[in-house]
């Protein structure tokens, strides 16, 4: 079997690969090992950023996210809940980090409107009595299996193949280009591409070790807890540096709580510990206290894909979650790149740095169309549920809001 393009890793960035490329007229293949949007994609709290919460120790990235986060408003559709957020500051907030973002979120253009703390609790009646102001930013919600398979869908539809099921269990590299890749599950055959897009995210150090190549991956876990709260509507987020417990994102009648931050060895096999969900809990009370005590309806953890030498460089959590594209070419493989980092809400912008690349490699002379089209069912959630259940891209993270057809799964 051959393809030009193997594209490895079926989440938001590789699925968005394989709609960017074959929106070129590049003919891909996407593989995933678990299902559509089985990795850290579907294993999120599921919030579109602003770029607030990076704007003033990450301005490009910050600058990246409100960019992107208006082209998806512009092409997702059902994909997003419009909700709009809000940073908090308690009353044991440094009163001079607000002013430092707030100035920020105007350098990088992410619009604010700054609210005392009773207008706030005009918004959020059930916000906290130490809320003392609040700033208004363009937060949304993100239903990423959704968004994952509206893109593979439409990358199917421009000639991609899709393969759900099909994890890579070996790679053949000779003369300094990977001849060949093994594939199990629903393929169960090898498949020789003229390049390979590893798109793996906490994954990616596995993969690209199959073809001897070391890319340095420093995945940390999370865990997000949804409880029964209805009618938030904003997005909150603590008004801190980053830390332990400081977003809370609404879904219907439901909030997401998170998170954590604690460094794993392995992105398949980790502790989820109890106090993690003890103090996620405790510190997203500190701003809507009746989740305190709301029922807890599901809990789960996701495996964040930073790169480890940005880590290294930048030496803290949520400094930034900026993306790398790696052209293996300079490790000897010529036909071989991956991309590593990043956020959900940059995965299209991800996408499109990596078909750049692609296309440089393959000789192909066409411009990048995916901000400017709108993403395949975006206008209909029950054809958007649908093809959820095709790709068997269920995710934990919006399984209360998205409904499968009847008889799928």
């Amino acid at each position: 079997m051959e393809t030009t393009v193997l594209v490895v890793g079926g989440g938001a960035t590789g699925a968005g690969i394989a709609r960017d490329l074959a929106l070129r007229g590049v003919d891909a293949t996407l593989v995933d090992r678990g299902g559509l949007s089985s990795g850290t994609s579907g294993r999120s709290h599921g919030l579109l950023h602003s770029g607030a919460r990076y704007a003033e120790s990450d301005p490009v990235g910050a600058e990246e996210c409100i960019e992107e986060n208006r082209v998806l408003r512009d092409i997702a559709g059902a994909c997003l809940r419009d909700a709009g957020g809000l940073f908090v500051q308690l009353a044991d907030d440094d009163p001079a980090y607000f002013e430092a973002k707030r100035e920020a979120c105007e350098e990088v253009g992410i619009p604010t409107e700054l609210l005392d703390g009773d207008e706030a609790r005009e918004r959020v009646p059930d916000l906290s009595s130490e809320v003392e102001r609040a700033m208004e930013v363009p937060d949304a919600v993100v239903y990423p299996s959704r968004l994952v398979a509206a893109n593979a869908a439409d990358a199917r539809d421009h000639g991609a193949t899709i393969h759900p099921h099909a994890p890579v269990e070996g790679v053949t590299v000779s003369d300094g280009r990977i001849t060949g890749v093994d594939l199990g599950g629903s393929v169960g055959g090898r498949i020789e591409p003229e390049y390979v897009v590893n798109a793996a995210g906490a994954w990616a150090g596995e993969v690209a070790a199959m073809a001897d190549v070391s890319v340095e991956m420093r995945p940390t876990r999370g865990v997000m807890i949804s409880v029964d709260y209805d009618g938030l509507g904003p997005v909150l987020n603590r008004c801190r540096a980053p830390d332990d417990g400081d977003i809370v994102v609404p879904h219907d009648s439901e909030v997401v709580l998170g998170t954590t931050s604690v460094r794993v060895e392995d992105p398949d096999e980790y502790e989820t510990a109890e106090w993690e969900v003890d103090e996620t809990v405790r510190q997203c009370a500190a701003m809507l206290p009746p989740v305190a005590e709301a029922p807890e309806l599901r809990r789960w953890w996701g495996v964040r894909p930073l790169y480890g030498p940005d880590e290294e460089d930048r030496g803290g959590r949520g400094i930034s979650r900026g993306f790398f594209r790696l052209d293996h070419a300079e490790d000897g493989v010529a036909n071989f790149a991956s991309i590593v980092g990043g956020k959900l809400t940059t995965y299209r912008r991800m996408a499109a740095a990596t078909a750049d690349l692609v296309c440089d490699r393959l000789g192909v002379e066409a411009e990048c169309v995916t901000a400017d089209r709108e993403l395949l069912g975006a206008d209909d959630p029950e054809r958007l549920d649908a093809l959820v259940a095709e790709f068997d891209g269920r995710s934990v993270t919006d399984e209360d809001v998205v409904r499968p057809p009847d008889g799928a799964r």
